[in-house]
């Protein structure tokens, strides 16, 4: 038989560890709902460690496919080796690098006789690079991504004739982001790798390459 004050006592220390596991248990449900970020790092996106949701954090380390210009080639192989049809890889206008000329090696083909819109004179086999008028002597290239398939021609055109504004990158919205991307495993020049989903795109010539213009899908 227990006495009273051993009674009092077993019943003292059953309080206190029912309390402590409410408080754990509140504890974790709120760390799990989203209201902490607990992770000891600086996030690219805030100035001090553990000040964004857990939801957020898990988005800034998240890992997603991307090309770099600077290694690619233009060897074709992003057009057929994709497992999206038309490729998730599309060529992107760096606005801020185009010259706007009139002779534009990603958009005419080489001794074109003639510099105008016609189908013969383009570069570009599915017709995705649309020619609009500025002024003498510019013009704008606009990428319309729903005919590009990713085959970097005028990528290659530019390159060699231009400075370079015109870049494969692999677009996020079409991306499925496989475990072994199939472009990746068949690249000569290695210039897919994996980087954080919050700085998704890898644009050369511009220290900005997250702008509106190139980086919207």
């Amino acid at each position: 038989m227990q006495n009273r004050r051993e009674f009092v006592s077993v019943l003292f220390r059953g309080t206190m560890l029912t309390g402590l596991t409410l408080l754990s248990g509140a504890l974790i449900f709120r760390k799990k709902s989203g209201e902490f970020c607990s992770l000891d790092f600086k996030c690219e996106s805030c100035s001090k460690s553990g000040s964004c949701t857990l939801a957020e954090a898990a988005h800034l380390q998240e890992m997603v496919w991307q090309l770099d210009p600077a290694k690619c080639i233009q060897c074709g192989r992003c057009a057929t080796n994709c497992v999206m049809t038309p490729s998730a890889v599309k060529c992107t206008h760096v606005y801020a690098m185009c010259g706007y000329c009139d002779l534009c090696g990603g958009y005419l083909k080489p001794n074109t006789k003639t510099i105008s819109t016609a189908a013969e004179n383009q570069l570009c086999p599915t017709n995705a690079i649309k020619r609009k008028f500025v002024e003498e002597p510019f013009f704008e290239y606009e990428i319309d991504e729903a005919l590009c398939i990713g085959c970097g021609k005028c990528v290659k055109g530019c390159g060699a004739f231009g400075n370079g504004s015109l870049q494969l990158q692999v677009r996020h919205n079409r991306c499925v982001n496989c475990n072994e991307c199939s472009i990746a495993r068949n690249c000569p020049s290695e210039a897919f790798s994996r980087v954080p989903a919050s700085k998704p795109y890898l644009l050369k010539g511009i220290e900005n390459n997250t702008s509106k213009k190139t980086a919207e899908g």
